[in-house]
């Protein structure tokens, strides 16, 4: 949206956040982000106020604005054509749910590298996040290198997603009647095992801890858990928990009391993870989420800092051959490595789908537009 207001040339009201999800975080955006940070690091691009001025505020009042979702992947001459005059027309249009609303490619290289100072520069958490984040790479640090898990295995993900991969038939059920009583979920029947097979299901623990082992992930590593509650609790988790003995969590890193002022709002609790999982050692995402995938931007950002990029459809294939017994543990484990020698964010270039813009790497995944030094030099 910055991209945007700069390339029309219109002012940017501070964002809000979504406060329909299913955690119903009642966060606002400076309670996650440095407003103060954000507006300054960007004054010399676009104009960002905190709220609307009075005048403007009155017409929202009166409902003479105008409120619509911009059309998903967008080119930037569609907000020129088309959102442009409507701002002329109205003076306040509110743009809601403007996540994934500006296409990854072909958009002007200054665009680019804007929508990258955005993010890992004028895109800063509040200094209180911050220092909590510190203390905890801190506390890690003190005992040697450590491995972030983003695991995705949270009951939300799980009901949505439809994947139920080791699930017992009650706990199937649970999952199921949420996603029926979540009425912005549209998808309502899905068959698990399809869909697992096609890769699109978060790894389960089982699953993480063999593909882990395979590719040689030293047993005794810091293994720091971003993640919220693993839906299935210490059943499922036991495990990883045997394979990778030193597990971690914020909550067991820290004090109740510095964590009391963060309960209830899982979009801190994740800026918390965001900030450890870009200082790891190695990032392992289970599944190619938001945070997932702007931390592996960031990180490539940040100097190409070895992240895993499961391939997940590969994977469950590997794991379903294993565990029939027609490959052996040797075997199993050199398949895992070479599927995975080129997927631990070295440089490349992102895969362009002409027409199908919603399966292309995403831009924040990969933005080697702005990465030094750039891929053509790498090449």
């Amino acid at each position: 949206m910055v991209a945007i207001a700069r390339y029309l040339n219109v002012t940017l009201i501070v964002p809000e956040l979504d406060k329909t999800s299913f955690w119903a975080d009642p966060s606002e955006f400076q309670d996650i982000f440095d407003v103060d940070h954000f507006i300054m690091s960007l004054r010399d691009e676009v104009r960002i106020l905190k709220e609307l001025p009075p005048r403007l505020k009155r017409r929202v009042e009166l409902g003479v604005t105008h409120a619509m979702a911009p059309i998903s992947w967008s080119d930037i001459s569609y907000y020129h054509n088309q959102i442009l005059p409507l701002i002329q027309q109205y003076k306040v249009v509110r743009l809601n749910r403007t996540d994934a609303r500006l296409a990854n490619n072909g958009q002007p290289m200054e665009i680019q590298k804007l929508r990258c100072r955005v993010n890992f520069g004028a895109l800063k958490f509040t200094p209180q996040i911050e220092e909590l984040g510190r203390k905890v790479v801190r506390i890690l640090r003190q005992e040697g290198p450590y491995m972030v898990l983003h695991l995705r295995y949270e009951m939300d993900m799980l009901a949505f997603s439809g994947c139920t991969q080791g699930c017992k038939q009650e706990e199937v059920e649970e999952l199921t009647r949420m996603r029926y009583a979540y009425p912005w979920w549209k998808e309502k029947i899905i068959n698990s095992d399809l869909k697992r097979r096609d890769g699109l299901c978060p790894l389960t623990l089982e699953e993480t801890a063999l593909t882990l082992r395979a590719l040689d992930i030293d047993p005794s590593i810091q293994v720091y858990i971003a993640a919220g509650e693993i839906y299935g609790g210490e059943r499922r988790m036991a495990s990883l928990a045997a394979a990778y003995p030193n597990l971690v969590r914020k909550e067991t890193l820290l004090e109740p009391s510095e964590l009391r002022f963060f309960q209830n709002h899982s979009s801190q609790m994740a800026a918390l993870d965001y900030l450890v999982s870009l200082e790891s050692d190695i990032f392992v995402p289970t599944y190619d989420g938001n945070m997932a995938k702007v931390v592996e931007g960031h990180r490539r950002y940040l100097g190409y800092k070895k992240t895993i990029l499961l391939d997940r459809k590969h994977l469950v294939d590997l794991i379903d051959q294993h565990n029939a017994g027609s490959l052996t543990w040797d075997e199993f484990s050199t398949a895992v490595k070479e599927a995975h020698a080129e997927r631990m964010g070295n440089p490349t270039k992102r895969l362009v789908i002409l027409d199908r813009p919603k399966e292309e790497d995403y831009f924040y995944s990969n933005p080697w537009e702005c990465l030094e030094p750039s891929y053509e030099d790498e090449l």
